[in-house]
């Protein structure tokens, strides 16, 4: 009786989680990106969705996504990322600030990315950890955010992308301005992304 109880408590737990988010709904689709956004369970900020084709393989995506130093040459806005401890090459932490317009004060943030590679899918995670490092008085810090990639190939040696992510900016941006421009930071990143991966694969020509 207790057993059954407990059953029934998670799936009245997961069924009315189920209810408070809403259908991912398309928001944008350029350049073979589309982005997806949807409510979420918990809280005013969307949670968003992209879906795309990389013209890479699995290791240049995840030697990509190692080389934390150089995000600042396709992450949309970020100003500076820097490794804070390397648990092995592929679970990072890493802390990175990121630039907002005016009068939006800019954020700050510390992630711990996990990249677990399997034969069928690549699946990769990056977390907030909020209390890693103290407060800077020149940034906000991040309070919780959340990106999961699943990554599978796909025919002509590309890579299919369903990424997820949801965020909760801290500070007091008005939720509507968050979702207003919530596309725009992935759009960027996953195009500028795609560039450089085609890049990587184009031979030299001397």
């Amino acid at each position: 009786m207790k057993k059954n109880c407990f059953l029934i408590s998670l799936f009245l737990l997961w069924f009315s989680q189920a209810i408070g988010q809403g259908k991912w709904e398309l928001k944008k689709d350029e350049n073979g990106i589309q982005v997806y956004t949807r409510r979420a369970a918990k809280g005013n900020i969307k949670e968003l969705r992209v879906v795309c084709e990389l013209d890479a393989t699995k290791a240049q995506l995840i030697s990509t996504l190692e080389n934390i130093a150089d995000y600042n040459s396709w992450v949309y806005s970020n100003k500076k990322s820097t490794v804070l401890k390397t648990i092995n090459p592929q679970n990072i932490i890493y802390y990175t600030q990121s630039h907002l317009p005016w009068p939006i004060k800019d954020r700050d943030l510390i992630v711990e990315l996990n990249i677990v590679p399997t034969p069928e899918v690549l699946n990769v995670q990056a977390k907030s950890l909020p209390d890693y490092l103290p407060r800077d008085a020149n940034f906000i810090r991040v309070p919780y955010s959340l990106a999961v990639w699943k990554v599978i190939q796909a025919p002509n040696n590309k890579l299919k992308v369903d990424y997820t992510f949801s965020v909760d900016p801290g500070g007091s941006i008005p939720s509507w301005i968050v979702n207003a421009t919530l596309t725009i930071g992935p759009y960027n990143s996953f195009a500028k992304l795609k560039e450089i991966l085609k890049a990587q694969r184009q031979p030299v020509i001397n």
